[in-house]
C-alpha cells in the first residue's frame, strides 16, 4: 500500500538497564550455545519496571519530542505480547492516563512481534479516516521474565529483552515520512507457537517457562521443515516485493534496513542470505547488544538510527518485521530532516 501524508513526527525508547550475555553465561542461566550461535553481547532488562510502566515512560519521551498536547492525540495503541503487570486489565487505558488524559480511543494490539507495524498500519488508516484527525501514539512494551518466560530458552536463536518503545504518528509533518507499508498473514502457520498442547482454563496451566521451541517441534514433525520454511519465506518476501514496490525502489537503494532483533544465525538464515542484505546496513552492531523487544524492535532501532546520527536526510529505510500467527510487515520510510530533539 502506497502511504501519502503520514509523518513520523517523534520516537521514543525505555530500555532500564542490560544484562550481559557473559554473565548469565557464567550463571548457569544462558545455555552457552545460545550465547555462541547468536552474537548477542547482552539485553536490556528490567529488575522491577514492568511492562505498562516502561510504555509510560517510552510515550512520555516521544510526547515531549513531539509537542504533543492531549488534544492533539485522537488514537492510542499499544502493542504487546506478554503480561504487562496486572491481570484482567486494560493496559492501554494505563499509559493514556499516565500520559495524555484525555478521551480519545485507546487500544491493545496483540500481533506478537509484528504488532508495531500492524499498529502502524491501523493508525495510518485510522488518521486518514477523518479530515479533523492529527496524531495518533503508538507504544510497545514488554518484561520477559520467569516464571513464565525464561529469556534464554523459551525461543532458542532470540535473546528476549525487556523494554518500552513508542512513535507519533502526524497526519501533518514529521522527521521522517510512512511512504509505502504491507502486511500478510498465514494462519495455517499458527500452530507453530502452540503445538499439540490442548487448550487450558488459565495462563501457565500447562507448565512454565513458556517452551516455543516444543511447540516448533512438534509442527515440523507433523508438517515437515520444507513446508514451515517454504511459507514463512513466502510470507516474509511477499511484504518486502510489495513494500517496495509500492515505493518505487529496489532493496538495494536502501540506506538501511531494519530487521527484528534476533539472533546472527536466524537473521542470516531468514533475511541476509534470503534477500542479499549486508548486516553493515542494518543496526545489528546495536541491537545485538538489545535483544529481542517483542513488537518493538522496529520503533527502537529507528529511534536508534535517528538520534545516533546514521540516519540522515534522504536516507530510505526498509523496515521489516515477522509474528506468531503468522505475520509479517515490511513499511518503507524515508527521512525528511533531524529532528531537534535528535540533538539533544
Amino acid at each position: 500500500m502506497r502511504v501519502d501524508g503520514i509523518f513520523v513526527q517523534a520516537t521514543g525508547v525505555r530500555l532500564p538497564a542490560r544484562l550481559r550475555v557473559d554473565d548469565a553465561v557464567a550463571a548457569g542461566a544462558c545455555p552457552p550455545r545460545t550465547a555462541q550461535a547468536t552474537g548477542v553481547v547482552s539485553v536490556a532488562y528490567s529488575p522491577e519496571e514492568s511492562a505498562a510502566e516502561m510504555a509510560v515512560a517510552a510515550a512520555a519521551r516521544a510526547l515531549d519530542r513531539a509537542g504533543a498536547r492531549p488534544e492533539d492525540i485522537d488514537l492510542i495503541l499499544h502493542a504487546d505480547t506478554y503480561h504487562q503487570g496486572q491481570d484482567l486489565w486494560p493496559v492501554a487505558s494505563y499509559i493514556q492516563r499516565e500520559t495524555l488524559r484525555n478521551s480519545c480511543p485507546a487500544l491493545e494490539i496483540r500481533q506478537m512481534s509484528n504488532g508495531g507495524l500492524a499498529a502502524v498500519d491501523l493508525a495510518a488508516a485510522y488518521l486518514k479516516a477523518a479530515p479533523g484527525r492529527r496524531q495518533a501514539l503508538l507504544t510497545t512494551a514488554d518484561r520477559f521474565c520467569e516464571p513464565g518466560i525464561d529469556r534464554w530458552r523459551t525461543d532458542p536463536g532470540t535473546p528476549y529483552a525487556d523494554g518500552g518503545t513508542a512513535l507519533v504518528l502526524s497526519r501533518h509533518s514529521g522527521f521522517a515520512a510512512l511512504t509505502s507499508l504491507a502486511l500478510f498473514a498465514d494462519s495455517e502457520l499458527e500452530p507453530l507457537h502452540r503445538g499439540d498442547t490442548p487448550f487450558s482454563p488459565a495462563p501457565f496451566t500447562h507448565g512454565m517457562p513458556v517452551d516455543f521451541d516444543a511447540a516448533k517441534r512438534s509442527f515440523v514433525e507433523r508438517m515437515g521443515i520444507s513446508y514451515a520454511v517454504a511459507r514463512s519465506g513466502a510470507g516474509q518476501y511477499g511484504v518486502v516485493k510489495e513494500a517496495l514496490s509500492d515505493a518505487g525502489m529496489e532493496l538495494a537503494d536502501a540506506a538501511w534496513v531494519i530487521l527484528p532483533h534476533f539472533g546472527r544465525r536466524r537473521l542470516q538464515s531468514i533475511y541476509y542470505r534470503p534477500f542479499g542484505i549486508d548486516p553493515d546496513r542494518t543496526p545489528w552492531e546495536w541491537t545485538r547488544t538489545v535483544g529481542h523487544l517483542g513488537a518493538g524492535d522496529q520503533f527502537a532501532s529507528l529511534d536508534r538510527l535517528v538520534v545516533s546520527g546514521r540516519a540522515v536526510p534522504g536516507d530510505r529505510c526498509v523496515l521489516m518485521s515477522v509474528g506468531a500467527g503468522y505475520s509479517w510487515g515490511c513499511a518503507v520510510v524515508d527521512i525528511l530532516d533531524r529532528p531537534a530533539w535528535a540533538d539533544g
